[in-house]
């Protein structure tokens, strides 16, 4: 139960907020709020779900901290409830999917877990939000600057001039 206390403190102390802006907003009183936050209370779900709203965080995760429910374990659904969510387009539903991967593998490329190391992590990304997207990690090649210092400028009337110079 300490645990839990110690949690909702560092989760507050991140927000910036005090004991008792917390327990205004959460709809607690300061005193109980305390009494959790130093283990010596043992706070009900409604709570516990009021209070990880005003933290802005999941309730689900002061559930399992508080013994109500079992932590998962990996990310054994968060593909399917990616897919499940209602507030999301098929694309956006897609796009998650396809960064969730994309980031498992470059950890798990980055951790040894994978035989070697995409040619750049950073096209892996791009790609996998923007499928079909120019390669953007590398910019295009510079004009050899002899291609302009070799025009001058009586020749040139417009940039479109100079690039078609080169």
């Amino acid at each position: 139960m300490h645990d839990l206390g110690a949690y909702i403190r560092h989760q507050r102390e991140g927000a910036k907020l005090s004991l008792r802006k917390l327990s205004k907003i959460a709809g607690v009183s300061n005193p109980y709020l305390s009494q959790i936050e130093r283990g010596l209370r043992k706070p009900s779900a409604e709570i516990l779900q009021a209070i990880a709203k005003a933290l802005q965080i999941s309730s689900e995760t002061l559930y399992v901290k508080a013994g109500i429910l079992e932590e998962r374990h990996g990310d054994e659904d968060l593909e399917t409830a990616i897919m499940r969510d209602e507030h999301l387009t098929d694309e956006q539903r897609q796009t998650l999917s396809r960064m969730y991967r994309t980031f498992r593998e470059l950890n798990a490329v980055h951790l040894g877990a994978a035989a070697a190391a995409p040619r750049n992590p950073i096209e892996r990304v791009v790609a996998a939000i923007l499928p079909g997207a120019r390669d953007v990690a590398e910019p295009p090649a510079a004009e050899p600057a002899a291609a302009i210092v070799d025009s001058s400028p009586d020749d040139v009337d417009s940039v479109d001039d100079v690039q078609d110079a080169s």
